[in-house]
C-alpha cells in the first residue's frame, strides 16, 4: 500500500486516512490508485461495518495535485481520458461502497475533495474548512465528480457553485446539504463517535438495503453512473487539451491571470 493512504482497522470501523499532508492531501495519479485498491480491500473484509475517510494534517483534500496538473495539460486527450475515467471509477466505487460511510471533514477541501465528500453517505466537517469548486477560473469544469456533488448539494446550488468557483465555508456547506453537520474542531471526533453509535444500532443487512433504496428511489445506479462518468471523462478530457483550457491551466500553473480576466 502506497504511504499516501493509510488504513487503520478498530473493530467494526476502517479509518483511511489521505496521508499527503505536505501537499494539503491533493490526489495524483499515485493517489487514486492506492485509495482505490484500499477501498477494494476493505469492501471485502467481512470484520469490517463502517468506514472513516479524512485527511492528514490541517486540510481533507485540496483537489488536484501542481504536478499532476502539469503532467496533464501536456498530455494528450487519450492520456486525459483515461486519467478521468479512473478518478470515475474511484468515486463510484465510493459512492455505491457496501459499507456506511463519513467523511470526518477536518479541514479545506477543494475540487476532487468536494467530490469525496459528496460520495460518502454522512459528513461532518469542522467550522471554519473552506470549500470550493474552482475549476471554471482554469477553463475547466467540474465533470467527473458533479454528479455526486448535484446528488448531495441540488441542482440549483451546484449552478452557482460550478459557475461562480467561489470559496465557501463550513457553515454554507452545511446549509446547502455538503456537509450534515459543522462543529467546532475540538468537537469533532465526538460528532464522529455519536454517528458511529447511531450507526451501530442498525441491522447491517437493513442498513445496506437502506442505503441502496435511497440511491435507487433517486435514480442512481451504478449502471446509470458508469454511462454518466463516461460522458463526464470525455468532457474534461477534451477541455483540458482545449485552447481555453490549455491557457487556464498554463495560467494557473504560472501562478498568472487567465487572459479573460479583465484588470
Amino acid at each position: 500500500m502506497s504511504d499516501s493512504v493509510l488504513l487503520a482497522r478498530r473493530g467494526a470501523l476502517a479509518q483511511i486516512n489521505l496521508n499527503r499532508p505536505q501537499v494539503h492531501n491533493a490526489f495524483d495519479d499515485a493517489l487514486v490508485a492506492a485509495l482505490q485498491g484500499t477501498l477494494e480491500e476493505v469492501a471485502t473484509d467481512e470484520t469490517i461495518r463502517f468506514l472513516l475517510l479524512t485527511g492528514t494534517g490541517k486540510s481533507f483534500s485540496a483537489g488536484a495535485d501542481l504536478n499532476w496538473m502539469r503532467g496533464m495539460a501536456a498530455a494528450s486527450e487519450a492520456e486525459n481520458l483515461a486519467d478521468s475515467q479512473r478518478l470515475a471509477k474511484l468515486l463510484r466505487t465510493l459512492n455505491f461502497f457496501p459499507k456506511l460511510t463519513i467523511a470526518r471533514v477536518n479541514g479545506a477541501a477543494y475540487g476532487g475533495g468536494v467530490g469525496l465528500i459528496a460520495a460518502c453517505d454522512i459528513a461532518i466537517g469542522v467550522h471554519g474548512a473552506k470549500f470550493a469548486l474552482s475549476e471554471v477560473k482554469l477553463g475547466l469544469v467540474p465533470a467527473v465528480i458533479s454528479p455526486y456533488v448535484i446528488a448531495a448539494i441540488g441542482a440549483r446550488h451546484a449552478r452557482r457553485l460550478f459557475i461562480t468557483g467561489e470559496v465557501f465555508e463550513a457553515k454554507h456547506a452545511a446549509r446547502i446539504g455538503l456537509l450534515h453537520e459543522a462543529v467546532a474542531l475540538e468537537e469533532l471526533d465526538g460528532a464522529i463517535d455519536r454517528v458511529l453509535h447511531l450507526l451501530s444500532k442498525g441491522g447491517p443487512n437493513a442498513q445496506r438495503e437502506a442505503k441502496q433504496l435511497a440511491l435507487r428511489t433517486a435514480g442512481i445506479t451504478p449502471e446509470s453512473a458508469e454511462r454518466i462518468d463516461a460522458r463526464n471523462a470525455e468532457l474534461i478530457a477534451r477541455l483540458r487539451v482545449s485552447e481555453e483550457g490549455q491557457k487556464g491551466l498554463s495560467a494557473f500553473l504560472e501562478n498568472s491571470a487567465p487572459e479573460w480576466v479583465k484588470e
